[in-house]
């Protein structure tokens, strides 16, 4: 699961910094190791320290001891297993877990697959796919969200399908 980048380097001493998809950001700091994929290139690095640092987060990586090897993880993608989150509680879903399962309304028709979501100011948003369709459904449980089936890889709304 991709929970940041890598986006400059900070001092001298083999700091970089994060950008950190991660709310709040400086939970990124939380998992180790990291896994950082730059072009086709993979490399596995523990954490060993970091900081909030303004909007930014900065971090040590075990074996980045200068601010020339740090440059060179510039633009790398920071990775993490699945299973160093902790696990989602009772009515509660990481994202990643939503997308591609299939969305079908109360009557059973098919309205598409989830393909991303939207972070807005009032609630997040589905961006269910059909084909050509693309439907935008807020996710507001007990309310459009009627069911989520992690398992059957179903998610069932109350939605009208010509909306």
């Amino acid at each position: 699961m991709n929970v940041g980048q890598v986006s400059g380097v900070f001092g001298v001493k083999g700091w970089v910094k994060v950008y950190s998809f991660t709310d709040p950001r400086e939970n990124i700091l939380q998992y180790s190791p990291w896994i950082l994929q730059k072009n086709s290139q993979i490399q596995e690095v523990k954490l060993l320290g970091g900081r909030r640092q303004g909007s930014l987060v900065v971090a040590e990586l075990q074996g980045i001891s200068d601010r020339d090897l740090a440059a060179e993880l510039m633009g790398a993608d920071i990775l993490i297993r699945k299973q160093q989150l902790p696990k989602a509680g009772d009515g509660e879903y990481y994202w990643a877990d939503l997308i591609g399962l299939e969305v079908r309304n109360q009557e059973g028709c098919k309205l598409g697959k989830v393909d991303y979501l939207l972070e807005t100011g009032a609630n997040d948003v589905l961006v269910v796919v059909d084909g050509d369709v693309e439907r935008l459904i807020p996710f507001l449980q007990q309310s459009t969200i009627l069911k989520i089936d992690l398992d059957d890889g179903l998610i069932i709304v109350d939605w009208d399908p010509d909306f």
